[in-house]
């Protein structure tokens, strides 16, 4: 019998745009987090596992909020991402307190994830139909060379109240990710896509298809990121802000001749950037219950 894939969920980061935790705010009817409904919708798709990655202080807030809820319905398992850890005889910058970044996040999980996974962000809610289509790649058509990334429309990723940074899928002539470019401050203007970063293109299409960090892998990306990792350490690891990220993996992946499938979804995509944003995504989960995806109450 094949085992279940795994969700790895990024809960580490400083929220700091957001100001405030936003990882475990409750958005819910019944106080649930984003996170509640990426669970749910995980399980509901067949995930066996929950592995959470956050920083080691947070642990015992974690574990409040979520055991009692998910115990007997789903595994977890809770990681830490420590600035040490696979760093191999690489010293340490003095005075160095920012994380390495998501792939070497996720590289942190790599004792407890024995199985296929798919990894997201915390703070963003993905929809039903991602987390079921991630699941059937994870089962069927995963592989050490095929991996596979959950892309949606640009236009539901923008903020109402700023603008937004997106990794900018580019796809080769069979539809695989090419490429992930990230632009940087994204808005709506005069009923086009702008993005303020000084590069070209200066306006995007409206059929342009974006990365928000949801991956699916198989465990040899483990051994390959720790690979990479070490690299990255020799290149950059004395630069102060340097980080580590997913699409670094997935970039040289692609060049060493390996795929990235493009899951095309049509789930909602919502998050909270600003804080604005947190009333939005209070209306969009109530509309979502009202219509009958989720119960009012998710662990009842």
């Amino acid at each position: 019998m094949m085992s279940k894939p795994t969700l790895v969920i990024l809960a580490a980061g400083m929220a700091s745009r957001y100001g405030s935790m936003k990882q475990v705010a409750g958005f819910g009817p019944s106080g649930e987090t984003i996170m509640d409904y990426s669970i749910y919708d995980a399980v509901r798709a067949g995930f066996g596992k929950i592995v959470f990655i956050i920083r080691e202080q947070f642990e015992e807030n974690f574990r409040s909020i979520f055991e009692p809820k998910l115990k007997g319905k789903v595994e977890t398992a809770y990681v830490f991402q420590e600035l040490d850890k696979f760093t191999g005889d690489f010293n340490l910058p003095e005075g160095r307190t920012k994380p390495w970044g998501t792939a070497h996040a996720v590289l942190c999980a790599r004792d407890v994830v024995k199985e296929p996974f798919a990894v997201i962000n915390a703070d963003d809610f993905y929809g039903r139909d991602s987390f079921e289509k991630a699941a059937a790649f994870l089962h069927k058509d995963c592989s050490a060379d095929h991996y596979a990334i959950v892309a949606y429309d640009l236009t539901s990723t923008l903020s109402d109240h700023g603008t937004v940074n997106r990794g900018v899928c580019i796809l080769d002539e069979k539809g695989h990710l090419a490429g992930i470019v990230e632009r940087i401050n994204i808005g709506r203007e005069e009923g086009k896509i702008v993005v303020g970063d000084g590069l070209e293109p200066k306006e995007l299409s409206i059929d342009t298809r974006v990365s928000m960090n949801f991956w699916c892998f198989d465990i040899s990306f483990f051994d390959y990121t720790q690979q990479l990792f070490h690299s990255f350490l020799q290149a950059h690891g004395e630069e102060p802000k340097s980080e580590f990220f997913i699409p670094i993996v997935a970039d040289q992946f692609i060049r060493e001749g390996h795929s990235i499938e493009l899951l095309k979804t049509i789930g909602n995509w919502f998050g909270v950037t600003y804080k604005e944003d947190a009333p939005f995504v209070q209306k969009s989960i109530d509309s979502l219950i009202s219509s009958g995806e989720y119960p009012a109450s998710l662990w009842k």
